[in-house]
C-alpha cells in the first residue's frame, strides 16, 4: 500500500492506494473534519460511528483500520473507508458542506434510472464526458464500438452462466493476458495507471486489437454453445489467442502495438486534430 496526502477544499485528506484491491482509502476523520468544522473531528466521528452502528449500517461495520501518519509524526490506527463507503458516511453528516455531495449522488440516481428506461442516455453521456476529456472524434467512435462488442460479448457470457463479478474479471484477465502477454493490472501498470479504465487509456490500435479477442471469442461462442465457465475459458483463450497472431504480425511490421500512453498523453497528442475538427466544422457553418 502507499500512502499519499490528498487535497480537499484545500484541507489534507490522507489517503492510501490498495494495489492489491485496487482502491484508494480515505482517513474518515480526516473528511468529517473538512464537512463539520468540528474542533474534534475524533469525538464526531466516534458518535457519528455510534449512531450508523446502532442504526445497522453495514458501512461503518465494513470500515477498514490502517495505520496513517498522524499530525504528531507518528502512524497511529485510523479508521477508512473506500469511496463507496464515504459518500455513504457523508448521507448522514447535516452540514452544509456535505449539501453538494448529497445533491450530487441524487443527481446521479436519477441518471441511473433515467438510463435504465433509455440506454441510450448512457452512450450521449459518454460521448459528452470523452470530448469533454479531449479525446479525438475517430478514438471516440472506436471507443463506443469497442462497448457493443464487450455487450455482446459478456451476453455469451451471461448464457454460458459466467457470473458477473469475479468469474468476469477472470475471463477478461485471461483475454488480455492471451493477446497481450500481460495480465490486466500489469497492463495498467505499463500506463500507469491506478482505478482507471484500461479501455479508456488505450490507443486505437489497442483498442481495435482488443475488439478483435472479443469479437472472435464472441462469434466462437455463439457456434459452440458454452454451457459453463470453464468452456467459455476455452472459447476466451482462442478469440484472443487470434488477437494476439495479429498483433505479432503488426509488430513485424514495426513498433510495438502495446502503448505505455494513457488518456492525459493521448489526449495532447490528439490536441491538434481535435483542434483541426473544430476549425473544419466552423468552415462547413
Amino acid at each position: 500500500m502507499k500512502n499519499k496526502i490528498q487535497l480537499f477544499d484545500q484541507r489534507q485528506v490522507r489517503s492510501v492506494w490498495d494495489e492489491e484491491q485496487e482502491k484508494w482509502w480515505f482517513s474518515v476523520v480526516d473528511i468529517v473534519g473538512i464537512l463539520t468544522d468540528s474542533n474534534n473531528p475524533q469525538v464526531y466521528w466516534r458518535v457519528l460511528k455510534k449512531r450508523l452502528t446502532d442504526e445497522g449500517n453495514e458501512t461503518v461495520t465494513n470500515c477498514n483500520g490502517l495505520k496513517l501518519l498522524a499530525p504528531d509524526g507518528k502512524m497511529r490506527l485510523t479508521d477508512v473507508a473506500d469511496i463507496e463507503q464515504i459518500l455513504r458516511i457523508i448521507q448522514s453528516i447535516p452540514s452544509k458542506k456535505a449539501e453538494p455531495f448529497k445533491m450530487w449522488l441524487a443527481k446521479v440516481g436519477r441518471e441511473r434510472i433515467d438510463e435504465t428506461i433509455d440506454p441510450e442516455l448512457s452512450i450521449d453521456r459518454a460521448i459528452l464526458n470523452y470530448r469533454r476529456l479531449g479525446y479525438s472524434e475517430n478514438w471516440i467512435n472506436q471507443r463506443i464500438k469497442s462497448i457493443e462488442v464487450r455487450k455482446a460479448l459478456t451476453d455469451e457470457w451471461d448464457k454460458a452462466g459466467v457470473k458477473q463479478g469475479e468469474e468476469y474479471a477472470f475471463l477478461t484477465d485471461l483475454m488480455t493476458k492471451t493477446w497481450s502477454g500481460m495480465t490486466t493490472k500489469q497492463y495498467k501498470q505499463h500506463k500507469n495507471l491506478k482505478k482507471e479504465n484500461l479501455r479508456d487509456n488505450m490507443t486505437n490500435l489497442e483498442l481495435i486489437v482488443n475488439m478483435l479477442a472479443e469479437a472472435t471469442a464472441t462469434e466462437l461462442s455463439a457456434k459452440t454453445n458454452p454451457q459453463n465457465l470453464q468452456e467459455s475459458a476455452v472459447i476466451a483463450h482462442k478469440g484472443a489467442n487470434v488477437a494476439k497472431n495479429a498483433r505479432l504480425e503488426i509488430e513485424q511490421q514495426g513498433g510495438s502495438v502495446i502503448s505505455p500512453e494513457n488518456a492525459k498523453q493521448l489526449g495532447k497528442r490528439n490536441e491538434p486534430n481535435r483542434l483541426s475538427e473544430q476549425g473544419a466544422q466552423e468552415n462547413k457553418e
